[in-house]
């Protein structure tokens, strides 16, 4: 009697990216990429942009409520309690200066585990406190390496200015116009949490073997600076630059399609219609462009828009990044801190995406399907010739 072979095992579905893998439940960020909105613990974020501060967005976020008032000013409190950077921190940012912002971020970040004094502990409470420390450090380290770089004095924080205002004063040692403030304080918004996008996927993945909040801040720092993630503001900003004027934005765009590569600041790995976020960055750029006597870039930016149209049915629409990099050019920030921008608004949502980790602990370990050459006899090194 033969004996029937046995049944080779299905082919496993294999989801490049992981592209449409639930891995866990989240009750911070809900978006939904086919039509095109995106909700922080329940609130919309048309309603956030218009009437949160950042200050109230990260209490949202870490906490689970908007603050009251009472809230919202002892927890501006502990953030500006923060904005001081350790002696030691600056010491690195100096020895680095001259490399890009994010490797000194990175770096600086990755420092300050040295000087924290909770930094073994993952409770939620000391996670809590070291997100908030964080979320005041990194604008510090950002304003204080430009400001090193260039030869200057580091500037001290104002206890008097929200978080933005703040980062703006210690960067340029002046102060900030409301207008700036106000954009700079929609921007963070904007971009504090955005469910598991690569940088938050990667701490969760790093927080998922116990290691501590700066290991996995530092490691998502990491995963931002990679431009296919948090480049394109500044991909946008050379592309209207290269544009030059309104008139050959058509004519950019058809060369661009023609040649079947990506026109920058459209498409999104999950909305297919248009990102929520972009029309509120899109009245600031008007605004701002006007109100600075530079009106083409905001011109630029709408013939791109308006030749991209025909490509919105296929989905790829504008995102959020088409429109930061002109804020922050107009602003006078260098094109390589936009991607560290990005960076201060979404240490927060890095921080509750390792509270979320924390709170039912696993190790994240997905599985590769092996293609290799099959089990074969190992030859000694002698007899290979």
């Amino acid at each position: 009697m033969t004996t029937p072979a046995p049944e080779s095992a299905p082919e496993p579905e294999i989801h490049r990216g992981l592209n449409g893998v639930y891995f866990d439940r989240s009750d911070v960020s809900d978006i939904d990429g086919r039509a095109g909105t995106l909700y922080y613990r329940g609130y919309s974020i048309h309603d956030l942009a218009e009437h949160s501060s950042f200050e109230e967005v990260i209490c949202l976020l870490l906490y689970g409520e908007l603050p009251t008032r009472a809230q919202l000013a002892a927890f501006q409190g502990e953030l500006r309690a923060a904005r001081d950077l350790p002696a030691p921190i600056l010491d690195v940012i100096r020895a680095t200066a001259t490399a890009h912002p994010m490797d000194v971020l990175r770096t600086a970040v990755s420092a300050l585990s040295a000087t924290d004094p909770e930094v073994a502990d993952n409770s939620r409470e000391a996670t809590l406190r070291k997100g908030i420390r964080l979320t005041s450090q990194v604008p510090a380290i950002i304003a204080a390496h430009h400001r090193i770089r260039q030869g200057l004095d580091v500037v001290a924080p104002d206890a008097s200015l929200s978080l933005a205002a703040n980062f703006l004063w210690q960067l340029k040692g002046t102060r900030p116009s409301q207008e700036a403030v106000g954009l700079i304080d929609l921007d963070l918004v904007l971009h504090a949490e955005h469910g598991t996008n690569a940088s938050a996927f990667t701490a969760r993945v790093v927080a998922g073997t116990n290691a501590n909040l700066h290991a996995a801040v530092t490691a998502a720092i990491a995963a931002l600076s990679g431009p296919a993630h948090g480049g394109a503001a500044e991909m946008v900003m050379q592309m209207a630059q290269e544009i030059g004027e309104p008139e050959h934005a058509a004519d950019f765009v058809k060369r661009t399609r023609d040649a079947r590569e990506p026109v920058m600041g459209f498409g999104h790995r999950v909305y297919r219609v248009e990102d929520p976020r972009a029309r509120h960055m899109r009245a600031g750029v008007e605004r701002l462009s006007r109100e600075m006597g530079e009106p083409k870039w905001f011109a630029i930016l709408e013939g791109v828009l308006e030749a991209m149209r025909p490509y919105s049915r296929l989905g790829v629409a504008v995102n959020v990044d088409f429109y930061a990099g002109v804020v922050y050019y107009l602003l006078g920030i260098p094109e390589d801190m936009f991607v560290p921008m990005f960076a201060i608004g979404r240490t927060p949502g890095w921080a509750v995406q390792v509270l979320e980790q924390f709170r039912n602990n696993i190790l994240i370990r997905p599985l590769t399907v092996y293609n290799g050459p099959a089990p074969r006899d190992y030859v000694p090194i002698e007899a290979r010739g």
